[in-house]
């Protein structure tokens, strides 16, 4: 089977770790987000999976020259303009000639979501496209998805006001669906498979969905994305791994708890690193304690830090001696250049 992954966002929410790569570029522990994204796919079968690029597309393929992904074939689609979700997918079914039953996913979400069983039922239905869904205590900031007894779609609300969903199950943001589906889909226009194709299908009764209690978390923010790494540490999602590579350096007076440490990153004497994501060779100052934080790859941290409650250090970053922040972001928007 195919899949189409979505990865043509921009990475706004991400900032300023994205401003340099694509936020499927970002690491996940030793590998990156897309590997992890990918990696699942196979699990369940997939051999081809075809990128829906937009942002910064040579990012995907110079870090997968032989277009290979965790064992599976990789296919590049490129927009020549940012068409949304449903004309993404369009576009990267049509440049790839997907013509069968295909699997759709946005890129930025990790998930224990049983995507065997998701095809499974999609086929039982009979219907056109099939919605994972998840559960989340606030809906409001998704696409939430009333469904009858026999799984059929009763209406798709994206993003209700708060207090007015009428569920908290939520599109999971992975999806089973039938050529039919991108045949529907206006050619190079701009459209939205929340607001736009999926009503429309489940104004037609052609639209089911499957509840799914599997792990799921949507890594597109700074606190999602630290937490994704946390879950795995912790056995969350998986059973539990270090996410500290072999060949970071540790003084011995430093301590690491509960830390993502990527590749060749030095940690000085006394410092304390805790709960935070240190990314491929980045230096740690002596003495400077990181709480709830994330460091780009190959950034400075000068002696006698302090960053905490979600600070976020962009890539190849200096930070001068002193500093002391919570919930800073280096550099600072007004020097984004965008």
């Amino acid at each position: 089977m195919k899949a189409i992954v979505l990865v043509g966002g921009f990475g706004t929410r991400l900032r300023p770790l994205t401003l340099s790569r694509p936020k499927q570029m970002l690491p996940v522990g030793s590998v990156t987000m897309l590997e992890r994204v990918v990696s699942r796919l196979a699990s369940h079968g997939v051999d081809t999976a075809v990128l829906s690029l937009g942002y910064q597309p040579d990012a995907f393929i110079e870090q997968f020259p032989d277009d290979i992904c965790a064992g599976v074939k990789l296919v590049y689609a490129v927009e020549p303009e940012p068409l949304d979700t449903a004309g993404a997918i369009a576009f990267a079914a049509r440049s790839a000639g997907v013509d069968e039953t295909f699997i759709a996913l946005n890129g930025d979400v990790l998930s224990q979501i049983d995507l065997s069983a998701l095809v499974a039922a999609h086929r039982d239905f009979g219907g056109s496209a099939t919605i994972a869904l998840t559960q989340v205590d606030d809906p409001s900031r998704f696409g939430v998805v009333p469904i009858d007894d026999t799984g059929r779609v009763i209406e798709f609300v994206e993003k209700p006001e708060p207090g007015t969903a009428p569920s908290n199950w939520i599109n999971a943001g992975t999806y089973v669906l039938e050529p039919s589906v991108v045949e529907m889909i206006p050619k190079d226009q701009k459209v939205s498979i929340e607001r736009q194709t999926f009503p429309a299908l489940a104004a037609a009764g052609e639209l089911f969905a499957v509840q799914s209690d599997g792990y799921w978390i949507d890594a597109g923010t700074p606190e999602a994305y630290l937490q994704a790494q946390l879950d795995i540490i912790d056995g969350i999602n998986g059973s539990g791994e270090s996410l500290v590579d072999a060949t970071s350096v540790v003084a011995q007076d430093a301590s690491v708890d509960r830390s993502a440490i990527g590749a060749g990153v030095v940690i000085e004497g006394g410092a304390q690193i805790v709960d935070s994501v240190i990314m491929a060779g980045s230096t740690i100052g002596a003495g400077s304690r990181i709480e709830r934080s994330i460091i780009g790859g190959g950034s400075l941290v000068a002696p006698n830090t302090r960053l905490s409650d979600l600070s976020v250090v962009g890539y190849g970053e200096t930070l001068g001696v002193g500093i002391d922040a919570a919930g800073g972001i280096f550099p600072g928007p007004d020097d984004w250049n965008v």
